[in-house]
Formats: C-alpha cells, sequence, structure tokens
C-alpha cells in the first residue's frame, strides 16, 4: 500500500525534496533541544526562583513526562487530522510554553510550562514520518537518516548551548531564544511544509484503543522498538555518567571542558544518512550487526580510557569510542525508523508513537541502570552495563531478520 492510497496529498507551495529533508532535519533539531537544556539548566533555575531540591528535580522530569504523554496522546492524531495543520498548532504550542517559561514568576508556573513545552516537542514525531512520506519508498531510509541526523545533533548541542546561552545572559534567555527559533520555524514550515490529510475515518479514541493490536500485529514494529529502546539504554547510561567521569583523572575537564566534550557526540549524526541510504540498498542486516557491534566495541574504548594514565591518550581513546558509540545508536534508530515506517501508511502517526515511546522507555532505563552502576562499581561498571545492552540488540539480530529488509 502506497501513501497516494490512503492519503489525498495538497501543499501550500511546491518544495524540492532536499530543502524538505533540510527543513524537517533543522525543525527536529531545534525543538528537541528544549527536551534535554533542563538538564544542565535545572540549578540555575532552581536558585533563580528559591525552589526546594525536590522542586528543581521537577523541571526535567516534567518536561519529559509531557513530552512521554505527548507521543501517546497527540502523535495519534496524524492519523486522524490534517498533518500541516497539526505540527503548526503544535508548534504554537510549544512557542507560548517557551515563553510562559522563560518568564515564569513562580515554581508552579514554571512546572506547568515545562510540562506543555515538553508535551509540544511530540511536533518532532509528527514532523518526522510527514517528511518521510513525501519520498519515495527506495529513498526513504536516506531521508530519515538526514532528519535523524538534524535531531540527534540537536540533541547533543542542547546542553552546551543552554549552558553557554545561561553563561552569557541568564537561563531564561535560552527559553527566549528557543521561542524565537521556533516562530522562524513557524513561519517556514507554514509556507512551505506540504499539507497530508489522513484517510482514516475512525475516533481518537479508537485511534488509541489501536496500540496494543499494532504491536500484536506488527513484528517489525516490536522487534525494531525492542533494539531501539536497547540502544537507546546504552546512549542514556553513557551520557548520565560521563560528565561525573570528566573532572576526575586522567581526564580533568572542568565544566566548559565537558560540555566541549559534548560536542564530539556531534560527530557520530554523519552515520545517520549513511546507514539510510545503505538501508535503502538492502543492506540492512548487516548493518544492525554492524550497529551492534560498534556499540559494543565503543564501550570496551571507554571503559580502557579510564584506566590509561596519560591525560592527551585518555581523552583521544574515550572521544573515539564516543564517537563509535554515536555512530551506532544513530544507526540502529535510523533503520529501526525506515523499516517502521514503510507499514501501515493509515497508522504512520501511531507506529512512530509507538516507536518513540518505546525507545524513550529504554532510555530512562538506561540512566537508572547508569546510577545503580555507578555507586556500585563505578565507571566501569556503568560502561560494561551500556554494553550489555548493545549485546541483546546483537542477540536480537542472530536470532530474528524481522525489519531488516
Amino acid at each position: 500500500m502506497t501513501i497516494s492510497e490512503t492519503t489525498k496529498l495538497a501543499s501550500p507551495k511546491q518544495l524540492a525534496e532536499r530543502s524538505l529533508i533540510w527543513l524537517g532535519a533543522i525543525t527536529t533539531g531545534v525543538v528537541v533541544t528544549n527536551l534535554f537544556a533542563p538538564q544542565i539548566l535545572v540549578g540555575l533555575i532552581g536558585r533563580s526562583l528559591a525552589m526546594t531540591a525536590f522542586e528543581a528535580g521537577l523541571v526535567s522530569t516534567l518536561t519529559l513526562l509531557g513530552y512521554a504523554l505527548g507521543l501517546v496522546l497527540l502523535v495519534p492524531l496524524v492519523d486522524l487530522i490534517e498533518n500541516r495543520r497539526l505540527i503548526l498548532r503544535t508548534l504554537g504550542c510549544a512557542i507560548a510554553a517557551a515563553l510562559a517559561t522563560a518568564l515564569a514568576p513562580s515554581p508552579a508556573l514554571l512546572l506547568l510550562a515545562t510540562f506543555i513545552l515538553g508535551a509540544s516537542c511530540a511536533a518532532i514525531q509528527m514532523t518526522v514520518p510527514l517528511v518521510a512520506s513525501m519520498v519515495a519508498a527506495e529513498r526513504r531510509g536516506q531521508a530519515i537518516g538526514e532528519v535523524m541526523g538534524g535531531l540527534m545533533i540537536g540533541i547533543l548541542l542542547s546542553r552546551p548551548a543552554a549552558s553557554l546561552i545561561a553563561d552569557l545572559w541568564s537561563w531564561r534567555a535560552y527559553y527566549l531564544a528557543s521561542a524565537a527559533l521556533m516562530t522562524v520555524l513557524a513561519g517556514a514550515l507554514s509556507r512551505f511544509l506540504p499539507a497530508l490529510q489522513p484517510a482514516t475515518r475512525v475516533s481518537y479514541g479508537e485511534l488509541l484503543g489501536s496500540f496494543p493490536r499494532l504491536l500484536r500485529e506488527e513484528p517489525v514494529l516490536r522487534v525494531r522498538a525492542w533494539t531501539a529502546s536497547l540502544v537507546m539504554a546504552s546512549f542514556t547510561a553513557f551520557w548520565s555518567a560521563v560528565a561525573l567521569r570528566l573532572p576526575d583523572a586522567p581526564f580533568m575537564l572542568d565544566a566548559k571542558g565537558i560540555a566541549a566534550f559534548a560536542l564530539i557526540g556531534v560527530a557520530g549524526a554523519a552515520a545517520t544518512p549513511l546507514a539510510g541510504r545503505w538501508g535503502d540498498k538492502g543492506w540492512a542486516r548487516p548493518m544492525f550487526f554492524a550497529a551492534h557491534v560498534c556499540i559494543i566495541g565503543s564501550l570496551a574504548l571507554c571503559a580502557w580510557a579510564g584506566m590509561i594514565e596519560s591525560r592527551t591518550a585518555a581523552l583521544l581513546v574515550l572521544g573515539l569510542g564516543t564517537i563509535l558509540l554515536d555512530v551506532g545508536i544513530t544507526a540502529d534508530q535510523t533503520l529501526g525508523r525506515r523499516a517502521v515506517n514503510l507499514l501501515r501508511p493509515e497508522a504512520r502517526g501511531r507506529i512512530n508513537g509507538l516507536f518513540v515511546a518505546l525507545f524513550f522507555i529504554g532510555g530512562g532505563i538506561g540512566a537508572a541502570t547508569a546510577s545503580l552502576a555507578w555507586s556500585y562499581g563505578g565507571w566501569t561498571a556503568v560502561c560494561a552495563v551500556a554494553a550489555a545492552f548493545g549485546v541483546l540488540g546483537l542477540l536480537t539480530d542472530l536470532l530474528t531478520k524481522t525489519g531488516t529488509s
């Protein structure tokens, strides 16, 4: 079944395929920063508003919780409401919420605003499948890879960018800058984003009720969401603990050095277009193997880096391991997204929402296990736990061929 058989297309202004992909990549990269910037800003926010430690901890938690609910409750609307209008309205809510966060005079109003902002970031998962649907099936993996490249760059730049803006001005300036950037993007999207009218004629309740059936009937979704969850667990386990390890010997990095180190991971985003392109060529199965082997090997390098006496050599090895880790993770994510976006066009919103929600759970598990591993065994234990998730992904590759065509 093709997208044209299930939808009705229209466009306010025709935009070349490459330009549309770039617009999608920039949009996802900018919007996603709102999900991860609070992790670096929480201390400044808490002191500014005289928040308790518990209240300050809720800033990041409520942002991510809002996003999780947005994936489940808002993204399925892609299968019911004209997509361009839905994305613009959701992005409008994100702009308003970012402004409300920047101007919040009290902890209660700030927490409410960050929750709404997190939920509105669901616009990301509305944009990715829409852009993919505008590209021929034989090039869809490449398109998804390039949009995902923007998303990964946004994730990796969010913390250092937020830290830099807060150092130069204040934490409120970050949210004002985010609102301004999203406003510019909303203008571009309103002019160039194609309109896509779903053919589905069911109620919203029926859409939400179809989640269990989709998981039961689509083995590709189950397997690819499983491996995506595993690699996301590796990603969050590593990045949750690396900032705790870098200030100590042999690395000896200060706060600015840690922020600069985070930029290394951006190099891994270069793997996303390649992974998508190779998936389109029919090489998805060996690429999944390579991605998971890369994750395991990279974490071995990262563990070894902590044992090297030379500071320069340790940083080089850790940097290489970090790049390879991000390459493996983005390759799995890109190939997994390609696989699920080739499933039912009439259910692409629900499928994408489920896919992201499930690997989001994996990310939470990774962060929790990293905390336990750090407490009991330090950096080596964290690397071992993160590598174990990669081993589970590799075992999945050996036991199934689902979603590798």
